[in-house]
């Protein structure tokens, strides 16, 4: 017998051996992992008019529909298996005959076979479901689902994962079918007056906008208080400048990296000296050859570095002789992530420091603990970060948190994470160095199921250890307490108990840390952040409650406001102010707050927004405005079946609203803008702002429910950033003056609409390089769409930021850079192109 023979037989029989099938035999994790990448996972949104079929709502109530269409693979699980899905709105009772679907807390559903029914490989199966809310955007839909089954690692669906776009780098759901359905899904009730901003309406609006203008002779952002040009010849800072200052450097190092000016021998020179003023004010005189910078404090000396820096840059490092004089209109100029729903990196959060002193804002506000997320570490309290910093597949929760808000079962970079002690510090350090506070934030009592689950986490393993004191010492919750309730956002468990003296020995050994942190990075903690906002109670049937009730002859209601001021207490006999949102820090008698508080308003501009913020006002409290209908940053910028945000404050809030807004004269904001309806409304003044009293700042809020990377963090936040800075800064002259009592109706012509015009353009033309800087910094902020028609066979473009390229291209062609009303034929395809050219907008096609 040859070689060859013997070994073809003894491969043969090597083949046919029990033990080789065996290992050829895929393992049940193997077959699960196929199972979890072959299932077909895909979502339509149908209707958002669903007017009957909505169980226990009154007729007029309104409800969306989707179908959620589940292909099965031709292998299925052997033992028990179900999908776990985030769902934002609350489901309704279900449409199938073949699964179940369960709300597990929060926005977490289990979708599971039902019991008896023998599913069919290859067949897709689909699940009628509605919720009493509307869904506008894909982005509502979260992705992540997976499948888990009994002994076996859960596994993402591959099909219910999101993409990135090659061409923008932005986010794509492709298991959501897009939405173009306009009739359908565009708006929910007769009173919605919105239409999407469709190529041809943006072409529309961004022409209503525009107003012819020359170019501005200053670039500065956010625009100085008063600039001038000289005579003279230009000065040469493109050989660098020779800085002599008495204000230590480490004050100004930040400062004059970030200008772009070059120290340099026998370059321009710059004098900086001190001089008594207005907090961060500063004059800059530039002529004959030197530039002499005087200001008030270290702040404003750094911020006549950035604008001489920016100015330079216009004029290409050949300056123009000038005379700046700028002052700020806020002394509080926020900013606010919320790093709790969906966490950002340190990276990312240096990165927006860097441009928050760009463009002079000096307050940080992190949100550093919510009901999905605890972020930061706490020395002592591992399982703050050790479990609520995760979200996996746990449903006891021993070891993470339910995976909320599209988690998935297996700890995403994106979802979770955690701030260290070393991490926090250097924030601070960063901030310190570009003279920005910093506001940390553990939402309390309501918002705060990641601190109890976590603690609940500990007292379990403490108390398996032997240790039932320790286990005791920082609970958060009553055990015997029998209330339900559901939270805002669907959670039956996200609220501390606020009768126990754990929860405060809690909140003490919290506070001590931070502090602890700041005083270490040299930035003194000043203020902290209660939250105080939306509690759904938890208390009613608190044994601990009930008692402190009758103790101190309290009812239920007076309980939030206890919880408060016993805090703010706290927060005292350290030296620290309290701060809260408007509703939580309403609820409480300014007889009992310290001095100093600071209250975030987040009341609506058309919902009593306005009187809420005068109210406390008036209390002597520090308002900062930070209303939702134009400075939460998480709605979406345009009205749009294809673009992100939340919208329950505002369907549409681009740039441009952001940059009209009137801070202290809130109800001038109806002259010009419109309710989330598309309607114009009128705002009274019944509340008046006493003589004496002023808003005390304003700050944009990025709510992170739907931004799951530090891309879409910036999506959101650049370039609206700049236009709420501009507001906080400067005092736009076409907003009116604020008289008591009176109202304002949109078009009532209060507003002088040529000069908000006139300054609008001069803000866009100021944008342009900035976006250019942005772009040096590694920001990926968003590139409007183009407005497009086509007219008598010509197709017309315009951008809503003046100055940005346009692109074209017909069929599939070669793009074309667009100069022009341009002969075409058929749909055309448009783009925005960024400054830097690296860049590009979503694409949007106009037919003829």
């Amino acid at each position: 017998m040859s070689k060859l023979l013997r070994g073809l037989l003894l491969g043969a029989s090597l083949l046919s051996t029990p033990a080789l099938a065996a290992h050829k035999a895929p393992s049940p994790q193997t077959r699960f992992d196929g199972f979890a990448s072959n299932l077909g996972y895909h979502i339509t949104v149908t209707d958002n008019k669903v007017l009957a079929g909505c169980p226990d709502k009154p007729v007029q109530q309104a409800c969306f529909h989707l179908d959620l269409d589940l292909t099965l693979p031709k292998a299925l699980p052997k033992s028990n298996w179900a999908i776990y899905a985030s769902f934002v709105s609350p489901l309704l009772p279900s449409q199938s005959d073949a699964f179940d679907v369960t709300h597990i807390n929060g926005d977490l559903y289990r979708i599971s076979p039902k019991a008896g029914v023998t599913l069919t490989p290859g067949r897709t199966y689909r699940i009628g479901l509605m919720a009493s809310a509307h869904l506008f955007s894909p982005y509502f839909l979260i992705p992540n689902a997976y499948v888990a089954a009994d002994g076996l690692k859960p596994r993402v669906i591959a099909s219910a994962r999101s993409k990135t776009d090659t061409e923008t780098g932005e986010e794509r759901l492709p298991f959501v079918t897009p939405f173009t359905d306009e009739a359908h899904l565009g708006t929910q009730n007769a009173a919605d007056k919105t239409q999407w901003l469709t190529p041809q309406r943006l072409y529309d609006q961004t022409a209503a906008r525009t107003e012819t203008a020359a170019a501005p002779e200053f670039a500065i952002l956010p625009t100085p208080l008063k600039a001038q040009h000289l005579d003279g010849p230009a000065l040469d800072l493109t050989k660098g400048i020779a800085l002599n200052t008495t204000v230590p450097m480490t004050e100004l190092a930040a400062a004059l990296k970030e200008s772009g000016l070059k120290p340099a021998r026998g370059g321009v020179p710059v004098t900086i000296t001190l001089k008594p003023g207005q907090p961060e004010s500063y004059h800059i005189e530039a002529k004959a050859g030197a530039v002499a910078i005087t200001a008030a404090d270290s702040a404003g000396a750094a911020y006549a570095l950035t604008s001489l820096g920016q100015q330079a840059d216009y004029e290409h490092g050949h300056l123009r002789p000038l005379d700046i004089e700028d002052a700020p209109r806020f002394g509080f100029r926020g900013l606010h992530l919320d790093l709790a729903r969906n966490f950002e990196s340190k990276a990312h959060i240096l990165t927006v420091i860097d441009a928050m002193a760009r463009y002079k804002l000096n307050r940080l506000h992190l949100h550093l603990a919510d009901d999905e997320g605890w972020r930061l570490q706490i020395p002592g309290l591992p399982e703050l970060t050790d479990i609520g910093s995760r979200r996996c597949h746990d449903l006891k929760e021993d070891t993470c948190l339910l995976p909320q808000l599209g988690g998935g079962p297996d700890n995403p970079a994106g979802v979770n994470g955690y701030l260290t002690r070393a991490d926090y510090i250097d924030i601070l350090k960063a901030a310190k160095a570009h003279h920005i506070e910093v506001i940390p934030s553990f939402d309390m009592p309501g918002h705060s199921r990641a601190a109890v689950r976590a603690m609940e986490a500990r007292y379990r393993h403490l108390m398996a250890a032997g240790k039932p004191a320790e286990a005791s010492q920082y609970r958060l919750e009553d055990p015997a307490d029998t209330t339900v309730y559901s939270s805002i956002q669907h959670y039956d468990d996200n609220t501390l108990n606020i009768c126990l003296p754990s929860t405060y020995a809690f909140i003490d050994t919290v506070m001590e840390s931070i502090k602890a942190m700041h005083d270490e990075a040299g930035l003194p903690l000043h203020i902290y952040h209660i939250g105080t906002d939306e509690t759904a109670g938890a208390w009613t049937g608190s044994p601990a409650c009930q008692k402190m009730m009758a103790d101190e002859h309290l009812d239920i209601h007076q309980l939030g406001a206890r919880f408060i001021t016993k805090v703010s207490d706290i927060l005292g006999e350290k030296g620290i102010e309290p701060a809260g949102w408007s509703d939580g820090m309403g609820s409480v008698d300014p007889k009992q707050m310290p001095q100093k508080v600071q209250s975030n308003s987040w009341g609506g501009l058309f919902s009593g927004g306005a009187a809420d913020a005068y109210r406390q006002a008036n209390q002597g409290w520090d308002v900062v405005m930070s209303t939702p209908d134009v400075l939460y940053l998480d709605m979406p910028q345009a009205a749009d079946g294809f673009e992100r945000g939340y919208d329950w404050a505002s369907r549409q809030t681009d740039l441009y609203k952001v940059f009209a807004f009137m801070p202290e004269n809130l109800g001038a904001n109806a002259s010009v803008m419109m309710t989330s309806y598309s309607q114009g409304a009128t705002i009274a003044d019944p509340t008046p702002l006493q003589p004496g009293h002023r808003i005390a700042g304003m700050q944009g809020q990025l709510w992170s429910e739907t931004v799951r990377s530090d891309a879409i963090a910036d999506y959101m936040l650049f370039p609206r950033t700049l236009a709420v800075a501009e507001r906080a800064w400067h005092r736009a002259d076409w907003e009116p003056d604020y008289v008591a009592g009176k109202s304002y109706s949109y078009g009532d012509g209060n507003v002088p609409a040529d000069r908000l015009a006139a300054d609008w353009q001069g803000f866009q033309a100021k944008l342009v390089p900035e976006l250019k800087h942005l772009d040096t910094a590694g920001i990926a902020y968003r590139l409007p769409v183009p407005g497009a028609r086509i007219a008598d066979g010509k197709l017309e473009a315009n951008a809503p930021i003046a100055g940005l390229k346009i692109e074209y291209r017909i069929a599939n062609g070669r793009w074309v850079p667009y100069s022009g009303p341009v002969a075409v034929t058929g749909e055309v395809a448009v783009r925005t192109v960024a400054p830097s050219g690296r860049r590009v907008s979503r694409t949007v096609t106009v037919k003829p």
